[in-house]
């Protein structure tokens, strides 16, 4: 493959390792930063998960102010509620603590804080470079990557979008990468942020925006994922599973926010917007259709990332690894116990009358484009009623 010119973009400082949460105040005084307002949940706060972030800020003299009004799929009348606290405040810097969300909701808030208006006319393609406030990001579970992106995603709550913000404004000054916060993470979500870490490492690898820089980390991504994610489901506390799988998350990340996501993550978000269906959990259902959907357009780069998961083995012909690699995501689905949308309590008839209008979504956002093999808006509609029905569609 002969690589075009590739735009590499990464956090200034990443600090990856067991108990690296207990230097978050070393950080900040690295770039002069003494004055956070730490970005988090409800749940962090109510289970004092967030004093693992705030105590050693205590001990080095330096107090910090909490928001945790942060929703699961963060959506713009929270961004605009955590604006207000910024400018009521005298911040110098935004601590994002906790899974996607209250990261994702930092960075929107750095972004929309510095422009004004609202989010929507921050949404792709616009280029949202500037933040008001860096932003330092402290993942508790292993699966977004969005410590090391350049990307935010925010529900419009009036239009029921979800809107892929993108630019540098979002792009983490620094990175604590801690994998002792995730022994606490349950099993389901260790399943859904796991296989959407998988996801990013994938569609990272076989994106049409794929570059020599993305695809050494989607491959190792892959690997540690592939190798982990069952292990760390079954046994939270297996401290090496979940260092692998924290480190193959932010490889992911690495990978997917200097290449793109493509497909999965296009026809994802509406599942998300529409049915309040987490993240992780729209991407998990989507996987393994759309691989199949997608697996003849790119035959040998799906070959060897199914090599690299461990479903193929090294000497398996590119058309049996790629094969293989479609069973391989169903049946990692049935182990991890991945509810179909029918299971996760969606109404049919509501999920087949917004079918035009979240292909409409998916086709906007871009990402359909990054795929190897572009959809057109009646092939998406039948891949959403193939994940309803499970029944094959656009083979």
């Amino acid at each position: 493959m002969t690589a075009a010119i590739a735009n590499i973009a990464s956090p200034r400082m990443m600090l990856v390792g067991g108990g690296t949460v207990r230097q978050v105040a070393e950080v900040l005084k690295k770039f002069g930063l003494a004055r956070p307002l730490v970005v988090t949940d409800p749940f962090m706060v109510s289970s004092g998960m967030v004093q693992r972030c705030i105590e050693p800020l205590a001990e080095a003299g330096i107090v910090a102010a909490v928001f945790s009004d942060t929703v699961p799929e963060p959506n713009d009348t929270v961004i605009e509620a955590g604006v207000a606290v910024m400018q009521a405040g005298d911040y110098d810097c935004l601590i994002g603590f906790g899974g996607g969300s209250p990261i994702d909701t930092a960075k929107a808030m750095a972004i929309l804080a510095a422009g004004g208006g609202k989010m929507r006319d921050y949404k792709a393609p616009f280029q949202a470079d500037k933040g008001a406030a860096p932003v330092i990001a402290i993942p508790t579970t292993a699966g977004t990557g969005s410590e090391c992106t350049r990307f935010t995603v925010i529900t419009d709550h009036e239009r029921d979008e979800k809107m892929l913000i993108a630019g540098f404004g979002a792009l983490p000054l620094a990175a604590i990468v801690d994998y002792e916060l995730t022994f606490s993470v349950p099993p389901r979500t260790t399943a859904d942020t796991g296989i959407d870490s998988l996801t990013h490492a994938l569609e990272a690898y076989v994106s049409r925006r794929a570059n020599p820089f993305s695809d050494a980390l989607a491959l190792a991504a892959m690997e540690l994922i592939g190798r982990n994610v069952r292990t760390a489901y079954a046994e939270p506390r297996n401290a090496e599973a979940r260092e692998a799988m924290m480190l193959g998350a932010t490889q992911a990340g690495l990978a997917f926010s200097n290449s793109s996501v493509a497909l999965v993550h296009g026809m994802s978000r509406p599942i998300g917007a529409h049915f309040h269906v987490p993240h992780g959990l729209s991407n998990a259902m989507l996987l393994p259709a759309i691989t199949r959907f997608s697996v003849g357009a790119a035959e040998a780069r799906y070959a060897e990332a199914s090599r690299r998961i461990g479903f193929a083995a090294a000497g398996d012909a590119d058309a049996v690894a790629s094969a293989k690699l479609v069973s391989g995501l169903e049946q990692l689905n049935r182990d991890l116990s991945v509810p179909t949308p029918v299971q996760f309590g969606i109404d049919e008839a509501t999920w087949s009358g917004r079918l035009d209008l979240m292909a409409d979504q998916a086709l906007a956002s871009g990402s359909p484009n990054n795929n190897p093999r572009v959809p057109t808006k009646a092939e998406i509609v039948g891949l959403y009623r193939e994940v309803w029905t499970g029944s094959r569609a656009n083979a």
